[in-house]
């Protein structure tokens, strides 16, 4: 007898629908019953995977990483021989994702941070280590890029890495506030610039 699919769970189906609502209305702004009625599910299965909404947001955030994991270690930016063309090629990769309305490519766990860094620790740690366990995945090619052009400098690869980051997430900040993905994409554009510029034989030579 031909088995069938396995049908996602009522908490995956929660999790998936905690992803879309929160990055289109934001975390406070989404409440429990909305989840369900996106979800499928009832508020009995809802309180049965979680304890409450913000364990739910805890594992959003947790659920978040493992998707987008999924989705960068997979991308063709890995591909380059020169770390330095893979962290270009990162931000390539980041910009051709501007796709869709805002909520499609904007970060979830950035959206969650914003509003429960002081209200909700525990969603805002999980979002701390989503945010820099990404940034973690730049800081190799980062370092082999400096080793390879014999760059000593006064920051870290892993500050580097930080930095990219922070681009991103304001990058998204005025998306949404400009209603658009225009000014994400020029962001990155200049943070590929200054990487550029970083790395240049020119600046290369002052820090020799």
């Amino acid at each position: 007898m031909a088995r069938t699919a396995a049908k996602p769970d009522a908490r995956l189906k929660l999790l998936d629908a905690a992803l879309s609502l929160i990055r289109a209305k934001g975390y406070s702004a989404t409440t429990v019953d909305e989840l369900c009625v996106r979800a499928g599910v009832t508020k009995g299965a809802f309180f049965h995977h979680f304890k409450s909404k913000d364990a739910l947001g805890v594992a959003a955030a947790e659920h978040w990483s493992q998707t987008t994991a999924a989705l960068f270690a997979e991308a063709p930016y890995h591909d380059h021989a020169d770390p330095l063309d893979r962290v270009l090629g990162y931000l390539a990769f980041r910009k051709a994702l501007l796709q869709g309305g805002v909520p499609d490519f904007t970060c979830l766990v950035g959206t969650m941070v914003q509003e429960t860094y002081e209200t909700a620790p525990a969603i805002r740690d999980a979002c701390e280590r989503s945010i820099s366990g990404h940034a973690e995945t730049l800081e190799a090619d980062i370092e082999a890029a400096m080793r390879d052009r014999g760059l000593s400098a006064d920051w870290t690869a892993r500050s580097l890495a930080l930095h990219t980051q922070a681009v991103l997430q304001g990058a998204f900040i005025l998306a949404k506030a400009k209603g658009g993905a225009a000014i994400a994409a020029d962001s990155i554009d200049h943070l590929t610039r200054y990487l550029e510029l970083l790395f240049s034989p020119a600046n290369l030579d002052r820090h020799s």
